[in-house]
């Protein structure tokens, strides 16, 4: 028989990761895939284009930084610890009062509004949450997730991951962005999200900021566009 093959450091690091059937049914949720329209929806991406404030690979990358940084990625890993540690029906609907306030145009609004309607109503009607009512995704999400004992650093961690996807396929329907350039945005924004995702752990609602001014002005301009291709 032959020597074993030498373990290099890199392999000496691995460590084993939780693979149970809720972690699997956390990926579907957050899937750009999932049912809940969000290839209808830039997230203001559409108009910061047609602005002129996105022209390049260079510009979405930052734009997407500031975003997970200072604005809408930032926020939603707290939502998604305050609906993790919500206790019954009416403190789910005074966090879903809380984040309505916090969305800055009507676009935004209506974004937030109807994926969350119906990632309520996929969680009522296949994952027996009966009761559940319409939250925006983040705030379900963290809810749905902690019943199943599943950390909310790890929710908003996929959660986010398939958030920044789900905009830059966007942008690539939106602007000159090839599939290695929109893979490597999201490939340098992936240790950004997992550095950020433990705020879901901790945060209160005194935490919730955002200083991603040029995202909310995008979103106001992307409601007075005369041509549209996305909803926000």
């Amino acid at each position: 028989m032959g020597a074993p093959m030498p373990m290099n450091m890199a392999q000496a690091r691995i460590c084993p990761m939780r693979i149970d059937a809720d972690y699997i049914t956390l990926a579907q949720w957050v899937s750009p895939a999932f049912p809940v329209g969000g290839f209808a929806f830039s997230h203001g991406i559409e108009a910061a284009i047609q602005d002129g404030l996105i022209t390049s690979a260079d510009d979405l990358e930052d734009w997407l930084c500031d975003l997970l940084h200072h604005g809408t990625g930032r926020n939603d890993a707290i939502w998604i610890g305050l609906g993790a540690k919500a206790e019954g029906h009416g403190a789910l609907i005074a966090l879903q009062d809380e984040a309505r306030a916090w969305q800055f145009a009507a676009p935004r609004l209506r974004e937030a509004q109807n994926m969350g309607a119906s990632f309520s109503a996929l969680m009522r009607d296949v994952w027996g949450q009966d009761g559940l009512p319409d939250l925006f995704v983040p705030i379900a999400l963290g809810f749905v997730a902690a019943q199943r004992g599943i950390a909310p650093a790890d929710a908003a961690a996929l959660y986010l991951q398939g958030f920044f996807a789900n905009l830059v396929a966007a942008a690539q329907r939106l602007m000159p962005l090839g599939q290695v350039a929109a893979q490597g945005i999201l490939a340098r924004l992936s240790p950004q999200i997992a550095a950020l995702a433990p705020i879901a752990e901790t945060a209160s609602l005194d935490d919730l900021h955002s200083t991603a001014f040029l995202s909310d002005i995008a979103a106001a301009h992307h409601g007075l566009a005369p041509a549209r291709m996305f909803q926000s």
